[in-house]
């Protein structure tokens, strides 16, 4: 009864998000306890994501990860909801008293709760009265359905099986029929695969390093990534929802006179276009959590400029609408023209899922030195751990040189005696914003062969590589590895592939 109940709960609940945008609370439960629970927890759940969709074969790392969570947020609210709903029931069958008062009652204290996970997590105001009554009335109404089902099972007899038996399927009917079809029709909703609107720069532009000498081996991931399959990791089950006639961006600390931006303001200074690789830190060997884009901003430089910073400023800290902040130093602002602030991918707003209407690019560092969805920022004088290094992770965040093979060709060698077969493989390579030098690859434990590499789309890309080996018949791993532009060779595993050549 606890379990159909709550999951009728979370249907009206999600109802209301999806139809009027109203607080979801298993999705901002989860991620209130995102933020609560000790770095070490979080680092685990995010690696046993990964591994998941890994083991899953995944089409693509990043939605299979934020699915996974949605569905442990939903499923979190309904262990809970059967939890108290069966300690409701145990302490009732000590009494004789009707069971709507204190069903009610426990409702409205896992509706307190809500609210107050709602508050912390940004997600309602004390001043959104509809809201707030929206959450608290659907658990009051969970308590005093729970209390008015354990009064009328009470009511027939326990010898009364038949009675019993119709009871549970008109309550099955009732709540467990519109939760299932609440969530087919969730799945439908969140499987479409929505694409951004309007014409793309690169729909009508040839990239910059068009009729490059080495062509990329057919499969070989693309040098621009389509913004529908790039990436995305950040600390929320959903995208913040911003108002963009609402918003702006507030600059305030040690500055002379504090001031405030709209979208429109920013769009007016020159803007910078960049042709940018973007990786999580936590992308594995060879994984999908890493995109290429033309990003389209406004250098930070010429901003802070502008905006009267006092001496003794030393960082600037940015906010972001879903709580996340990180710290940037200014000397690094002041020496690298690169840094901006950005509203634009491949020549549209960014999407509401990749930071609308605002996000920083720091070259050289990993997705999570880089907020979106910014708000704010405040110069201030001292270094400050940003959101993941309080919880432990890297202070610096410097993007690792990476090498990973997207596809392996086998074809036959002409002319070669010993029945060898000719093999082609090919990937990417990326090492921030220090470039690559050279790239190998090599089967099995044999001489590393250097790769063809094809002219970088921009000096903040990836590279496309393809190499020609040779194998005999059997089972072989391809390797490969790269070097940065210093010769730095790349550190940690390599990536390879299982072939079988027969």
């Amino acid at each position: 009864m606890g379990l159909l109940q709550t999951a009728f709960l979370v249907a009206v609940s999600y109802v209301g998000w999806k139809t009027a945008g109203l607080p979801f609370v298993p999705f901002d439960l989860f991620d209130w306890a995102a933020r609560v629970l000790p770095g070490s927890v979080v680092t685990v759940a995010i690696e046993w994501l990964i591994a998941i969709a890994l083991a899953l074969h995944a089409g693509n790392i990043s939605t299979a990860a934020k699915v996974a969570e949605q569905l442990i947020a939903v499923t979190g609210q309904l262990a809970i909801g059967s939890v108290a709903a069966s300690l409701l029931f145990a302490g009732l069958s000590y009494s004789d008293e009707p069971a709507v008062l204190p069903g009610g009652v426990l409702g409205a204290i896992l509706g307190l709760f809500a609210i107050l996970v709602e508050l912390q997590v940004n997600k309602v105001s004390s001043q959104s009265m509809v809201n707030l009554a929206w959450v608290a009335g659907t658990f009051v109404t969970w308590g005093i359905a729970l209390g008015w089902m354990s009064d009328r099972l009470n009511r027939v007899k326990s010898r009364q099986t038949d009675g019993r038996r119709q009871f549970f399927k008109r309550l099955v009917l009732v709540t467990g029929l519109p939760s299932l079809l609440t969530a087919l029709w969730g799945y439908a909703l969140e499987g479409r695969r929505v694409s951004a609107p309007g014409a793309r720069w690169s729909d009508d532009h040839p990239l910059p390093n068009d009729g490059a000498r080495v062509t990329p081996l057919v499969g070989t991931r693309p040098e621009l990534t389509r913004l529908e399959n790039h990436y995305r990791i950040d600390i929320d089950t959903r995208a913040p929802v911003i108002d963009i006639n609402q918003w702006h961006l507030t600059i305030g600390g040690l500055i002379e006179r504090p001031t405030a931006m709209t979208l429109s303001e920013l769009r007016r200074e020159e803007p910078l276009h960049q042709f940018v690789t973007l990786s999580c830190i936590s992308n594995p060997v060879g994984g999908d959590l890493i995109g290429t884009t033309r990003w389209t901003g406004v250098s930070l430089r010429r901003l802070v400029g502008q905006w009267g910073v006092q001496p003794r400023a030393t960082h600037m800290r940015i906010t972001s609408a879903d709580g996340f902040f990180e710290t940037v130093a200014l000397d690094l602002i002041e020496r690298d023209p690169r840094v901006m602030l950005t509203y634009a991918w491949d020549g549209l707003p960014l999407l509401a899922e990749h930071g609308f209407p605002l996000r920083i690019y720091i070259p050289d560092v990993y997705g999570m030195k880089q907020p979106k969805w910014i708000v704010g920022i405040d110069f201030i004088d001292r270094w400050e751990p940003g959101y993941w290094v309080q919880r432990g992770w890297d202070r610096e965040g410097r993007m690792l040189a990476t090498s990973a093979i997207d596809v392996v060709a086998i074809e036959p060698k002409p002319g070669a005696p010993d029945g060898r077969k000719e093999v082609v493989a090919g990937g990417i390579a990326h090492a921030g914003a220090r470039g690559i030098s050279k790239v190998e690859a090599r089967v099995d434990d044999g001489e590393w062969r250097e790769a063809q590499v094809r002219d970088p789309v921009s000096e903040t890309t990836w590279i496309v590589w393809r190499a020609d080996l040779a194998a005999p018949d059997g089972d072989h791993t391809i390797s490969v590895r790269c070097s940065e532009a210093d010769g730095t060779p790349q550190p940690g595993a390599f990536h390879n592939k299982r072939i079988k050549l027969s």
